[in-house]
């Protein structure tokens, strides 16, 4: 067990399995003391009956960790809150958010239902302001704190039938700079980070033709834990001066991705028209234009 987190207080949502649960054990593991949250619903959201968190924590304790369970769900405030109390209540304080917790309604647009994008965001967008919220106070009054936000390549850069999935995703990066801005004179850091995993979620993409089988069995390379040590460092004193940052692990490789920026423009002294867009802004600006990538077509190698 190493000491980089010795002394610190984390919440892991969505702790229960996959990408949160090598979090929340590598939590442990680098001497947090842990309050792993898991509402065990099923992929679309529902209750299953199921306690994946008291696994979790079982596995931390036999090793001499510290964790305690939290069953609540992120998208409720009252639960979002009961978190953070339970952490405090538990360990006497709090100092990390890993905001990890997610449920899938995949849709083709056209089909998607309003309950089907409102659900999506509750769980992946509001859950993550809710839980931040909650702990901002005692971030604010100690002086000190993290954030790390679970965003994904979906939202960063597109995927079919996920409208719902990727408005949620990069929104909670938006949100991320949000409270790196607001929260940086207090000495509270936030940072969203985009998990390249074979997790629950994933096994559900469908697999019926040549081509998406392909993507599957490549997705499959990619082992949940490996994004823990990541997660681990970005809450280290030692990465403190690290803020409003957007970044990406994929098994062995660590991404920095850009933030939106003007790439070209165009003025006209006079001002525009309709007719002077059309015949000289648009044709300036086209070279600029980006095409309608989805994730796989940006990251077209194999993980490393």
């Amino acid at each position: 067990m190493s000491k980089l987190l010795e002394g610190k207080v984390a919440i892991v949502t969505g702790g229960g399995r996959g990408v949160g649960r090598g979090v929340a054990i590598a939590m442990a593991q680098a001497g947090a003391r842990v309050v792993v949250n898991d509402f065990g619903a099923t992929l679309d959201g529902q209750s299953s009956g199921e306690q994946p968190a008291h696994a979790v924590v079982a596995e931390i304790e036999e090793f001499g960790g510290m964790a305690v369970v939290n069953g609540g769900s992120v998208a409720n405030w009252i639960d979002a809150n009961k978190m953070v109390e339970s952490a405090v209540e538990a360990f006497g304080r709090i100092d990390i958010v890993v905001n990890n917790a997610g449920i899938l309604r995949d849709a083709m647009f056209h089909r998607m239902s309003e309950q089907e994008f409102d659900e999506v965001v509750a769980v992946h967008l509001k859950g993550s302001f809710n839980v931040s919220r909650a702990a901002a106070p005692h971030f604010k009054q100690q002086g000190s704190g993290s954030y790390v936000h679970m965003t994904s390549t979906s939202g960063l850069i597109g995927n079919f039938g996920q409208a719902n999935y990727s408005a949620a995703k990069l929104g909670i990066t938006a949100l991320s700079k949000s409270i790196a801005l607001d929260m940086q004179k207090f000495g509270v850091r936030s940072n969203a980070v985009a998990p390249f995993a074979w997790t629950r979620m994933i096994d559900s993409i469908p697999s019926e033709t040549p081509e998406l089988k392909k993507r599957v069995e490549g997705l499959k390379k990619l082992v949940p834990e490996k994004v823990a040590p990541f997660v681990v460092a970005l809450c280290a004193e030692e990465a403190r001066d690290v803020s409003g940052q957007v970044f990406g692990v994929r098994n062995n490789e660590i991404f920095l991705f850009s933030q939106p920026r003007p790439v070209r423009n165009a003025h006209n002294a006079h001002g525009w028209t309709p007719e002077s867009v059309l015949d000289t802004a648009l044709p300036m600006l086209r070279a600029g234009f980006y095409g309608l990538d989805r994730s796989g077509d940006v990251f077209t190698w194999d993980p490393v």
